[in-house]
């Protein structure tokens, strides 16, 4: 059904409340009202909310009527604003990329506690430091971990072009350009040892689920496919990693709850003499896969 048409939106209070009303449905929705709204007109929020009064142009009324309809549809709110704040930063996203999860910052931040112990490590100050960001997607985790840790020189690999055109233009903009290395590649194997961080966040959601979940449908699925039981790359990942990371390394993958015994599994088979674990993240489910050579 084609939505009947709205009338020009006079003012920025009455364009907050006919959003409002017809984001009724989310939780959210007041917050995504005001959201999009500071896109179109390209104010602070704060501003927004101070000035209802304001005359709302008919070409920025007919952007935000569009916009509002989309979300009500159920595009996610990032696609709609082209950006997502992780860890404390502001990254492009585009629906090439996956969104940005709160619950990835858990490896992000392991990462980053790994690597100031390291650098302050005079055992290893004047040794080379590989790090792999291995499905970079928006380039997110390797941005993040660069911006942290100066002195990092990351591989941030895809095997999608239009992802890492997304990844590029976020290590340019929080200044790291030249120390993120975007790569090509279908997995680790253009890659050889030995490598002594990898970062991986690989598609894990099981296809059959693509299928039925209207909560996905706007993301790529090749950012999301993990196969028939959500682990197809993540395997294949560990069974390239065992011949590739270096002793004294770490690995760190996001799973999903549901197959972390599995995944777990699969890393001792891989890595019989490294340590193993499973970390939780913030909501209490098995989200981290940890490895130590």
């Amino acid at each position: 059904m084609i939505p009947a048409p709205v009338a020009p939106l006079p003012t920025v209070g009455a364009a907050l409340e006919w959003a409002r009303r017809e984001l009724a449905a989310s939780e959210t929705g007041p917050l995504e009202a005001q959201v999009l709204l500071k896109k179109v007109l390209r104010r602070p929020r704060t501003w927004i909310l101070a000035h209802p009064e304001f005359p709302l142009p008919v070409p920025d009324s007919t952007e935000y009527v569009s916009l509002i309809r989309r979300a009500r549809a159920g595009e996610p709110l990032a696609y709609l604003t082209g950006v997502q704040e992780f860890y404390g930063l502001e990254f492009e996203v585009s629906p090439d990329t996956l969104i940005p999860r709160p619950e990835t910052e858990l490896l992000v931040a392991q990462a980053a506690d790994w690597l100031e112990r390291r650098f302050a490590d005079p055992a290893f100050a004047s040794q080379p430091l590989r790090a792999v960001d291995l499905g970079t997607g928006c380039g997110c985790i390797a941005a993040a971990l660069a911006v942290r840790h100066p002195g990092l020189r990351i591989i941030a690999a895809d095997i999608s072009f239009p992802a890492l055109a997304v990844a590029a233009r976020n290590a340019r903009r929080h200044g790291v350009g030249g120390r993120v290395r975007l790569l090509r590649a279908d997995l680790l194997s253009p890659l050889r040892g030995p490598i002594d961080l990898l970062c991986a966040n690989l598609p894990y959601a099981y296809s059959p689920n693509l299928e039925v979940s209207s909560f996905l449908r706007y993301e790529p699925h090749l950012a999301l496919d993990g196969g028939d039981d959500g682990l197809r790359l993540v395997r294949r990942a560990l069974e390239q990693a065992a011949s590739r990371m270096a002793g004294n390394g770490l690995a760190l993958l996001e799973i999903d709850d549901t197959h972390s015994s599995i995944a777990r599994e699969l890393a001792d088979r891989f890595f019989p003499r490294a340590a193993v674990s499973v970390e939780k993240d913030l909501a209490g489910w098995n989200r981290l896969l940890v490895i130590r050579t």
